[in-house]
Protein backbone atom coordinates (compact mmCIF):
# COMPACT_ATOMS: atom_id res chain seq x y z
CA UNK A 1 0.00 0.00 0.00
CA UNK A 2 1.38 3.51 -1.11
CA UNK A 3 1.29 6.22 1.81
CA UNK A 4 -0.58 8.73 0.20
CA UNK A 5 -3.22 6.10 -1.46
CA UNK A 6 -5.86 8.52 -0.93
CA UNK A 7 -4.45 11.40 -2.66
CA UNK A 8 -3.90 8.98 -6.18
CA UNK A 9 -7.09 7.96 -5.85
CA UNK A 10 -8.30 11.35 -5.42
CA UNK A 11 -5.98 12.30 -8.66
CA UNK A 12 -7.07 9.36 -10.65
CA UNK A 13 -10.55 10.20 -9.88
CA UNK A 14 -10.55 14.13 -10.58
CA UNK A 15 -7.82 13.90 -13.69
CA UNK A 16 -7.08 11.64 -16.36
CA UNK A 17 -4.41 10.18 -14.82
CA UNK A 18 -4.05 6.73 -13.96
CA UNK A 19 -2.93 4.78 -10.55
CA UNK A 20 0.77 4.70 -12.10
CA UNK A 21 0.87 8.20 -13.67
CA UNK A 22 -0.75 9.94 -10.12
CA UNK A 23 1.68 8.19 -7.86
CA UNK A 24 4.75 9.50 -10.23
CA UNK A 25 3.27 12.92 -10.15
CA UNK A 26 2.57 12.45 -6.24
CA UNK A 27 6.16 11.51 -5.17
CA UNK A 28 8.02 13.99 -7.87
CA UNK A 29 5.99 16.92 -5.91
CA UNK A 30 6.70 15.53 -2.65
CA UNK A 31 10.44 14.91 -3.88
CA UNK A 32 10.60 18.81 -4.85
CA UNK A 33 9.25 20.30 -1.58
CA UNK A 34 11.08 17.87 0.16
CA UNK A 35 14.24 19.81 -1.10
CA UNK A 36 16.56 21.32 1.75
CA UNK A 37 16.40 24.89 2.15
CA UNK A 38 20.16 25.42 1.39
CA UNK A 39 19.62 23.48 -2.15
CA UNK A 40 16.73 25.14 -3.29
CA UNK A 41 18.02 28.74 -2.50
CA UNK A 42 21.30 27.14 -4.84
CA UNK A 43 18.81 26.04 -7.17
CA UNK A 44 17.01 29.24 -7.35
CA UNK A 45 20.08 31.58 -7.12
CA UNK A 46 21.54 29.29 -10.89
CA UNK A 47 17.69 29.65 -12.23
CA UNK A 48 17.37 33.39 -11.65
CA UNK A 49 21.02 34.15 -12.21
CA UNK A 50 20.24 32.62 -15.77
CA UNK A 51 17.27 34.64 -16.27
CA UNK A 52 19.45 37.80 -16.23
CA UNK A 53 19.48 39.04 -12.73
CA UNK A 54 21.42 40.24 -10.49
CA UNK A 55 22.33 39.39 -6.58
CA UNK A 56 20.70 42.19 -5.70
CA UNK A 57 17.56 41.20 -7.37
CA UNK A 58 17.83 37.58 -6.82
CA UNK A 59 18.69 37.25 -2.86
CA UNK A 60 15.88 39.44 -2.08
CA UNK A 61 13.05 37.30 -4.18
CA UNK A 62 14.64 34.32 -2.69
CA UNK A 63 14.19 35.70 0.89
CA UNK A 64 10.61 36.36 -0.56
CA UNK A 65 9.90 32.51 -1.51
CA UNK A 66 11.44 30.64 1.38
CA UNK A 67 8.40 31.14 3.89
CA UNK A 68 5.93 29.60 1.32
CA UNK A 69 8.03 26.26 0.83
CA UNK A 70 6.20 23.47 2.15
CA UNK A 71 8.34 23.00 5.47
CA UNK A 72 9.26 26.54 6.41
CA UNK A 73 12.83 27.60 6.30
CA UNK A 74 14.31 29.27 8.81
CA UNK A 75 14.44 33.37 8.34
CA UNK A 76 17.36 33.58 6.53
CA UNK A 77 19.25 37.12 6.12
CA UNK A 78 20.51 38.39 2.56
CA UNK A 79 24.26 37.27 3.94
CA UNK A 80 23.34 34.20 5.04
CA UNK A 81 21.63 33.59 1.87
CA UNK A 82 25.07 34.59 -0.12
CA UNK A 83 27.02 32.60 2.09
CA UNK A 84 25.08 29.52 1.25
CA UNK A 85 25.69 29.88 -2.60
CA UNK A 86 29.23 31.12 -2.24
CA UNK A 87 30.40 29.81 0.51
Amino acid sequence: MHPYEDLIAHLTRTSPLGPGEAARVVADVLAYFSEPAEEFVRRRHRELKGRGLTNDEIFPRIAAELPARRVSAPELSLRQLRRIVYG
